[in-house]
Parts: C-alpha cells; structure tokens; sequence
C-alpha cells in the first residue's frame, strides 16, 4: 500500500515546477519557453499516476502522514496530509484536469510573452489545490486556501496591462475575502472549544455531541461562508463572472476543478459538522438551490460564451451545494444522530457522495466547455457569440466535443451530467420539494442557454467575428492545432463517460461506502422522475432550436415582450451597481472610511498635535523664566521661602 512520503510527492510535484520555473528557466532560458510547459506536463503526469497509484492499491484504507510544525507549551501545530475516500477522488479530478489544460496551453499561450510565467503561476495554483484537498487539519486547509486565492488573482490578471483584467482580479481577491474572514473565525471558534484544528476529531466531536448548540451553528456559518466565496455562491457570486479577463485555459482550470471546488469540497469534507446543525444544513441547501436558478436565469441572456459558461458554473455549484444540504435535511429530519453509529455514518457519505460525483463529471465537461471556447474565441478572434455562426463546417472536431460537453450538462442520458444532476434532483425530491422546484427549473434553464450557444456559434452561416477596420481580423475560421484538439477529445470521452464509470463502475458506491442502490444503465429510464427530468431538458433544447435555428419564434420580439425582465437578467439583478455604488461608496467610502477619517483628523491627529502644542507653550513659558540673570533666580528664591513660610504659619497657628 502506498505511503504517506506518496501524498508529499503529490503535493511537491507541482510546487517543484513552480519553483523551478520561477528561479531556473524563467531567468536563464528565456528563449526557450517551451520548456516550462513540458516540465509541468510531466510533474502533473507523475502526480496524477500516483494519484490513480493511492486509489487503486489502498481501497478504503486511509493514509496519512503528520510532522509537528511547531510546539508551544502544551500547544502544538501538526501539518499533515490524509488521504481518505473523498480525497482519492478528488486527487484524480484535480491532477487529471490539471494536465488536460496545461497541454491545451501549449497552444494556446504560444507566442505569448509571459509564457513562463504563466505555467509558473498554473504550477503554483495546481500545488496549492492539492495542499487543499491533502490537508487534515483546518489551519493547513486555511493556508492553502489562501494559496489558491493568491493563484487565482495571478492568473486572473495574468495580462495585467489590460485595465479590465486588473480590475477583475482585485474583484476576485476581495469578494473571496469576505467568506475567508468568516472560515478564519470559525476556525477560531472551533479549536477555543475543542483544543483542535484536525478535520476528523472536529467531525467526531459533532456527531458524538461533544461540539453542539450555538457553537457549531456559529462554526458552520463561518466554514459556509467561506465556501460561499470561493465557489461565487449567492450572494458572492459576483467576482466569477469578470475572471473571465484571464486567458481561457485559466477559466477552464478555475471552474472545473480548482477554486471553485474548494468551496464544495470545504462543505464535503466537513459535511457531519454540518449534519449536525439543523439550520445550517438547511441553510446549506437552500443557498444552493436559490444559487443555481439564480444564475442559470442570467445564462440565458449572455452574449459572451465564457460568461455563459461562468454563470453556468454558479449554476452548477448551486446544484453540488443543494445535493450535499439536501441528504443533511434528511439526516435532521430523521435524528440519525441519536444512535451515533452505522445509519449516521452510512448518510453523511451518501450525502457526500451525491455532491461530490456532479463535481466529478461537471470537471470534465465544464474543462472541455470552456477549452472549446478557447477554441472558437482562436479562430474568430471574439467570444461574443453574434458574430459567430457557422462554425460547424470549419470547426467539426470543436463543433463535436462543444456539443458532447453541452449534452452532458444538459443532463441528457446517456451522458456524465445526467447521472449526477438525476441524483442530486432525486434527492431534493425526496426531502425538500420546494427546493426540487427550483433544480428541475434550472434543468430547463440549463438545457436552453447551452444550446442558445450552440445554435448561435456553430448553426447558421459565419457572421465575420472580430472586426478589425472595417474587415475581418481573422478571415475564414479555422480549426484548432492538435495539441489544443487532443484534450478536448480526452475530455469530450470523460464527458461521456465518467458518470457511467463512476456509477456503474463502483467509484459512486466506492464513494458511499457500498451504501445506496444503484439503478442499471436502461433501468434508471423507466423511473418516473428520470424520465420527466430528461423530458424538461430536452424541452429546453427543443425550444432553444426553435428560437435560434428554425426560427419559428422571434428572439426579439421575447426580448421586447419581457423586457423589465430581459434587462434585470442582462443586468445581472444589478448587484454590481448594489455592491459598487451604495455598499462601496456609500456605506464604506462615505460611511465608515469617512468616520475613521474624521477620527483620524480629529482624535488620533488631535492628541498628537495638542502635545505637541502643550510642549511648544511650556517651553516657552520655562523659557521666559530662564532668564541667566542672578539677581531674578535669588528674588524667585526669596519669594519661593516667605511662601513656605507663611503656609506653614498658617497650618500650625
């Protein structure tokens, strides 16, 4: 069985490249870029072998490695590494996305300038996911967070020349700041009331009843909140979206697999803390639900294909949030938690399990949907999907993996999506109907925008793209160099595929532990709620061909006709303007930075000044004193003498 030096190796891989990169090649074989990428390339091609090593050869077993960091008295830091059943998977999704994009980004990023830098900051970004995900204890989770979040603001600023990309990533690193203050306080909260920061006791203290009450309600919140940044949930969505200003293959690594998985993955792996608070588990659940309509409802009316794939995402994150709070509503409604034993353990993973195999597919098809729009954006030179049309004939290879990522979101059978987002439907249904509501809407949703895409980018005839003069900047389309096409294949046969191989190729019930029925491949067709979810998604693809392809239905004249509506979407229910004018600058800049600008003026500069003249007015008052003349100092001590004198009459009289 592997060992705990195998989890290190994983972790150092990644992080040698960047290191490596930074310090050798970058500075000394700067003519040669190439090089980084091939040296990335392999370090994620050892680390996701040894991954795939660490889940075949250890089965359920968990491995772990821990040194001592530091010791103060009888207080101790650990920083270790475990690998249990949720993190085996989540090093394959991890590593196995990774590379696909580093090798797309051999072609990509060819002929860019910060070609080095680029695949140093991506080495860096990929490390600290790992670290995430590796991490057993709650402080090293928090470092690494930030590690990613530090990744994420240099990628999403890569080209940061452009005023709008800078922009993005200052919005990116803020927005995320407000849920990490939240995580930090509830680690706090959480090792003031326990004694530790490891991820399996603080679970074992839940579910036993050891941490209850308020406290974990508090800790919960905090923990949420983070993941609520980090996966752009409502209401912290709004930074996703603009990071579309990095270079594509950036996109594709941050919403497939890295960062905003790690608000998922927080919840997963902290989910019986979460199970055992009533209302954060609901609260959970309804924040993913109400996330997951909400954006799909601004995918809808994007022009910009990577910011239909970013709303998509949110959309998606919802769903992954909606099915790990739903299993915890019903682990609170039927008080699992009382005999603390099998039922109660056999849940909690079954609750993982549903959320964690939609991030499972939705990382390769959502990779393989953003690579393809890396695609068409290099060969029309624009990602506005007006000025595309056509590409189908110019483009077959990325016309047909676009497509086959576009079905498997869609969640049409027999594809990855549809087994995963079936079960986290299915599950809403079973314990929070209202909640199904929304998932079932959003599979109509989904189903439409991502083939308004498809009709609009590849049907019809080409429309120029970007328009450089006058002309055509890029001429007749083209399809991509195969070092961007092979990826896109491998992932469009995950897409296919992994939702098949994770349910009926035993990772699902490897996942849960055995502990769920699994439906055949044609059995899972004759249920009910199978066969109405499928029906509503095929009925969003039917309706999206007859607005942009047949045109039996006038997209203007629904625009015109749900206006009010049509502009609140486009305007995305206007929290940038509610964020940026009234909470930035009216209650931060002319609220509260204004106060401690006047209490800065008026009572921290106040105290200083006013020393500084009390000093200047008795000095010169010591100074008139001082006058170097004999015959004043003797009358001042003659007057000082008589004064005593007569005090001291006057108290003994």
């Amino acid at each position: 069985m592997p060992s705990g030096t195998v989890l290190w190796a994983i972790f150092l891989l990644p992080l040698f490249s960047f290191i490596f990169i930074s310090l050798v090649l970058r500075p000394f074989c700067n003519d040669r870029p190439k090089l980084s990428g091939y040296l990335i390339i392999a370090c994620l091609t050892a680390a996701l072998g040894l991954s795939i090593w660490v889940l075949a050869d250890s089965g359920h077993s968990e491995i772990e490695s821990t040194i001592k960091w530091a010791v103060v008295g009888d207080f101790t830091i650990n920083l270790g590494f475990l690998a249990d059943d949720l993190t085996k998977i989540m090093l394959i999704v991890v590593t196995g996305v990774s590379l696909m994009v580093q090798v797309y980004s051999q072609g990509y990023m060819h002929g860019d300038p910060g070609y080095h830098r680029y695949f140093a900051f991506m080495s860096l970004f990929t490390a600290s996911m790992l670290g995430l995900v590796l991490a057993s204890n709650l402080l090293l989770v928090y470092v690494f967070w930030e590690g990613v979040g530090l990744g994420s603001y240099l990628l999403i600023g890569f080209w940061f020349h452009r005023p709008s990309a800078a922009a993005a990533a200052k919005k990116a690193f803020v927005v995320t700041r407000f849920g990490d203050f939240g995580f930090l306080i509830a680690i706090l909260i959480l090792y003031f009331n326990t004694g530790t920061f490891n991820i399996g006791e603080l679970n074992h203290a839940a579910t036993t009843g050891i941490l209850a009450g308020t406290t974990l309600t508090l800790a919960t919140l905090g923990i949420f909140s983070g993941a609520v940044g980090k996966s752009a949930q409502f209401p912290l969505h709004t930074w996703l979206p603009d990071a579309m200003e990095g270079p594509t293959p950036v996109s594709s690594l941050i919403h497939a697999a890295t960062m905003v998985a790690a608000g998922v993955y927080l919840v997963a792996r902290t989910l019986p803390m979460f199970a055992m608070s009533e209302f954060t588990i609901m609260f959970v659940a309804v924040i993913g639900g109400v996330t997951a309509i909400f954006a799909a409802s601004m995918g809808l009316v994007m022009n910009d294909i990577k910011r239909v794939l970013a709303y998509s995402t949110i959309s998606q994150l919802g769903y992954m949030m909606l099915g790990l709070g739903t299993i915890g509503v019903a682990i609170a409604h039927q008080e699992l938690g009382q005999d603390g034993g099998e039922a109660l353990h056999h849940a909690i993973w079954l609750g993982i399990g549903v959320g964690i195999f939609h991030l499972f597919n939705h990382a390769f098809f959502k990779c393989l949907l953003f690579l393809g729009a890396g695609s068409v954006n290099h060969a029309t030179g624009t990602f506005d999907i007006r000025l595309m049309g056509g590409l189908r004939k110019y483009m077959p290879w990325t016309f047909a993996t676009f497509l086959i990522g576009s079905l498997s979101l869609a969640g049409i059978w027999p594809l990855a999506g549809f087994w995963s987002k079936d079960e986290v439907v299915a599950q809403s249904l079973e314990y929070t109907w209202p909640l199904f509501v929304l998932a079932i809407i959003t599979v109509f949703m989904t189903a439409f925008y991502m083939f308004r895409v498809i009709f609009m980018t590849f049907g019809g005839e080409y429309r120029g793209g970007e328009q450089e003069h006058g002309a055509h900047a890029h001429g007749t389309p083209h399809e991509s160099p195969r070092v961007m096409l092979f990826p896109m294949v491998i992932l469009a046969l995950f897409a296919i595929g992994s939702g098949w191989a994770f349910w009926g190729g035993g990772a699902f019930e490897f996942l849960t532990e055995g502990h769920h029925h699994l439906h055949g491949f044609f059995e899972v067709l004759t249920e009910p709620l199978v066969l109405i979810s499928l029906a509503v998604g095929i009925a969003g693809i039917i309706l999206a061909y007859a607005m942009y392809s047949a045109k039996w239905i006038s997209p203007e004249r629904v625009g015109q006709a749900f206006a009010p509506i049509y502009n609140l979407f486009s305007r995305k229910y206007y929290f940038d303007e509610l964020y940026e004018r009234i909470f930035v600058v009216r209650i931060l800049y002319d609220g509260l930075f204004r106060l401690i600008d006047l209490f800065d003026i008026y009572v921290v500069d106040g105290i200083v000044n006013g020393a500084a003249k009390v000093t200047l007015v008795s000095s010169s008052v010591v100074r008139r004193v001082q006058t170097g003349q004999l015959q004043s100092y003797g009358l001042a001590i003659v007057l000082g003498v008589l004064i005593i004198m007569a005090v001291v009459a006057a108290v003994y009289s």
